[in-house]
């Protein structure tokens, strides 16, 4: 799925445009029992209480791909003989109705879910008129196909401050404190909306955190190999190129990296181009040809990169931070913008390797700007 289409889906979980008609789930406590279940109208409900749960739901729709939506591939025989394909379709095809199907469920997550404290679970099945698009993009009025799926989420449950409260009944203020949901640990889509239709070879998972996937869910839920973490890639992709390259793996190539992907990441976000931005071992090989890396060394990456994150493409977004640029040693650590990371240099003086930062600007040590007097002779 495309950000276009994950948009497209989010603007539906409003109490105005939902078909979403009831919600389900079960509240579970940190001893692994259902304490509660959930089984409600949303017409029935208040407006705002319905539309906090739609917002819950929502969230498992939001984040960028490849970071916070992954992709989850069944395999063919997965989707003809599996028992946990079989486990999904038959919660979508009974639009959640059937009992036994969501019980089956929650005892699955339950019992393989490595998640501190109470959380709840929810459920909700959608069937969406898609509308069909122009030739202009725009969307038509009439209806192409119907995408029947559905949504999950994990939301904590925590307690809540202690807060006095009035009680109108007693005329009274009083000191209250109960649990409250917290947003989405974790959820998924099924099937996933590619191409603006049902694909049931895919599903999407959501994760809060990027690095943490919670593969033990993954394992449970759809039974597929679990995808690598945007943490595990960055790393992975790191010691691609510490190991391949060697001695040639030094601070103005690192730089040409990060600065080059850096430029990718920034252009496709003003491209507003709803595709996920990719790259390949091959494109970073050129990078690192035009840094003057021998053939030998490049060759070397490129082995290290197949050994460790495969044959497929790659998000740049997951191989680097677009936020900083960093170098530590044992006794410090030195942080930049990433566009400007050619400022800092690695020299070696008098036999001593040295971390160079240009100060023209001037220099605060916690805030406290310094003069510029010479020191005094001794």
């Amino acid at each position: 799925m495309n950000q276009k289409e994950f948009s497209e889906l989010r603007r539906r979980f409003r109490p105005d445009k939902s078909a979403i008609h009831r919600i389900y789930g079960c509240f579970v406590n940190g001893n692994k029992e259902i304490v509660s279940y959930l089984d409600e109208s949303m017409g029935r409900m208040p407006q705002e209480e319905s539309a906090q749960y739609l917002g819950l739901l929502k969230k498992t729709l939001s984040g960028a791909p490849g970071r916070q939506l992954i992709d989850i591939v069944f395999s063919t025989q997965q989707v003809a003989q599996g028992e946990e394909h079989k486990r999904l379709s038959a919660l979508r095809d009974s639009q959640l109705k059937d009992a036994q199907a969501r019980e089956a469920f929650y005892q699955t997550v339950i019992q393989s879910l490595e998640l501190e404290g109470n959380y709840l679970i929810l459920l909700a099945h959608d069937a969406y008129d898609v509308p069909r698009r122009g030739k202009d993009d725009r969307l038509q009025e009439d209806s192409d196909t119907v995408f029947s799926y559905l949504v999950c989420c994990v939301c904590p449950v925590k307690d809540s401050k202690v807060e006095l409260g009035y009680f109108p009944g007693e005329n009274e203020f009083h000191s209250r404190a109960g649990q409250v949901v917290a947003p989405p640990e974790l959820g998924f889509l099924f099937p996933a909306f590619d191409g603006r239709a049902a694909n049931l070879y895919n599903a999407v998972l959501y994760t809060r955190k990027a690095d943490a996937l919670h593969q033990e869910f993954i394992d449970a839920v759809f039974h597929t190999e679990p995808p690598m973490s945007a943490a595990e890639q960055r790393e992975a992709f790191q010691s691609a190129l510490g190991d391949g390259l060697g001695e040639a793996c030094t601070v103005e190539v690192v730089q040409a990296i990060h600065e080059q992907l850096l430029d990718r990441i920034n252009r496709h976000r003003e491209s507003k181009d709803p595709e996920p931005l990719e790259i390949t071992a091959g494109d970073v090989s050129a990078i690192l040809r035009d840094c003057g890396v021998d053939e030998e060394a490049v060759q070397g990456f490129q082995t290290q990169c197949r050994t460790l994150l495969g044959e497929g493409v790659l998000n740049p977004a997951n191989l680097i931070d677009p936020r900083r640029f960093e170098l530590k040693t044992e006794a410090a650590s030195v942080t930049v913008a990433p566009e400007r990371s050619y400022l800092v240099e690695l020299r070696e003086l008098d036999g001593r390797k040295y971390l160079l930062v240009p100060a023209d600007g001037g220099v605060t040590v916690n805030g406290l700007p310094l003069g510029t007097a010479p020191a005094h002779p001794a």
